[in-house]
């Protein structure tokens, strides 16, 4: 696949993040994909494959919220197998909190899957915002 087909599965998947559905996300990610958080929290490190991404960082993740993770995307920039978006979070934590984080995901695609994803965001709210995981 090339890059207008790599972001058009992003662009895919960040229109159901808007509204709450965050299926095709998980979808678009290989099963041995690696997810990397930037930084110095509890969140931050490197998630391997699917199953640890769901079980160590999006399962825990949504518990913190009141109501669904939903997440813009405003931006896609990409060149060959790479796709960056910056995007924000608009969600709410149980104590009324607004989850107003702003990201920059950088996606590397493989066989038409997301193989990799670099995240940057804000680490201070991260800290201040959400209950770190188990």
């Amino acid at each position: 696949m090339g890059v207008a087909e790599n972001k058009a599965v992003l662009q895919q998947a960040f229109a159901e993040t808007a509204r709450g559905n965050g299926r095709p996300f998980v979808d678009m990610m290989a099963d041995d994909v690696r997810w990397s958080i930037i930084g110095s929290t509890a969140w931050s490190r490197v998630y391997e494959g699917k199953a640890d991404v769901l079980a160590n960082l999006l399962g825990p993740l949504a518990t913190n919220f009141n109501g669904p993770n939903t997440v813009t995307a405003e931006r896609f920039i990409g060149e060959g197998d790479l796709v960056a978006v910056e995007g924000r979070n608009h969600s709410v934590t149980h104590d009324g909190m607004a989850y107003a984080n702003r990201y920059c995901w950088v996606f590397t695609f493989r066989g038409g899957k997301v193989a990799e994803i670099v995240e940057y965001c804000d680490t201070d709210l991260i800290n201040r915002a959400l209950t770190p995981p188990a």
